[in-house]
């Protein structure tokens, strides 16, 4: 990971798109502090979209009234 300042960041934005475009991860900092603000990287490719009812016709689930689960852990979340 690179750490640059924000007035680097901002004259060079060319550079550093092309830089993030070969994987690299790039933090930003602002102030005497130079503190990070925000990193710069390269969105990660899409999970194509899950098919839905691909078993439909095939299977059956049935729960118990007592069952309980959050809808994060459904999700997977």
């Amino acid at each position: 990971m690179t750490t640059m300042t924000f007035t680097y960041f901002k004259t060079h934005f060319s550079e550093v798109v092309k830089t993030v475009n070969d994987g690299e991860t790039i933090a930003v900092t602002y102030g005497r502090k130079k503190e990070i603000i925000g990193h710069f990287v390269k969105e990660l490719p899409r999970r194509p979209e899950r098919k839905l009812g691909i078993l439909e016709g095939e299977a059956t689930a049935i729960f118990g009234p007592d069952w309980k689960m959050t809808e994060e852990e459904i999700l997977g979340l």
